[in-house]
């Protein structure tokens, strides 16, 4: 016998295709929800992690910053103390040098030559003096530029000829003369060492 269907299975077959179209629409969406909440998690705790890492950072730039801001202080005291041991230092040479300077020039005038003044401003030196002869003064200038330690580069300013009274003896014929010379670092330096190593106590006595 031959059957015939009457019923519109056309209809029935597209609203089954329609009805699985959906079940598998909202399964993908489903799993596609399931994906973004599984991606958005992992960033999450990855965002999490990385906080935390700012947080330790930001905390150890906090104890270094303080840690410099002592070190910007104890280098400020040290080079206070850098700056009151070099005034020391200039003063003790300073408070040294005079003595050092005229036990030099005593050691270098010539005979017949005599001082009046002798002026120290930074490091020249001003001289003036008289002498019995010029040739004195030239041996003097000698004795400064070539013997000196403590003197160098010396310029004879001016000299004249004068008369001098020797009281009953009459007059004699003499020369004014003024020059100037240049104290050296190394003797400036050396006074103020000296006059530091004076000034210690020494070791190991009682």
């Amino acid at each position: 016998m031959i059957t015939i269907n009457l019923l519109p299975h056309r209809e029935a077959a597209r609203k089954k295709r329609r009805e699985q179209f959906f079940v598998h629409l909202g399964l993908a969406a489903v799993a596609g929800l399931a994906v973004s909440a599984a991606i958005f998690g992992v960033y999450e705790a990855r965002m999490a992690e990385q906080q935390q890492r700012n947080g330790f950072l930001q905390s150890e730039i906090a104890k270094l910053d303080v840690q410099i801001k002592e070190i910007a202080t104890l280098q400020q005291e040290l080079d206070g103390l850098k700056a009151r041991q070099a005034a020391v230092e200039s003063l003790q040479a300073d408070r040294n040098l005079p003595v050092y300077l005229l036990n030099e020039m005593v050691k270098q005038l010539p005979e017949g030559v005599y001082l009046r003044t002798l002026k120290q401003e930074d490091m020249a030196i001003a001289i003036e003096g008289v002498a019995q002869s010029q040739e004195r003064v030239s041996e003097l200038l000698r004795n400064l530029g070539n013997h000196s330690p403590w003197l160098t580069k010396p310029q004879l300013i001016e000299i004249t000829a004068t008369t001098a009274s020797l009281g009953q003896r009459g007059q004699r014929r003499v020369f004014n003369f003024s020059l100037r010379a240049t104290l050296t670092k190394e003797a400036a330096t050396a006074a103020g060492q000296n006059g530091a190593a004076a000034s210690t106590p020494a070791a190991g006595k009682v």
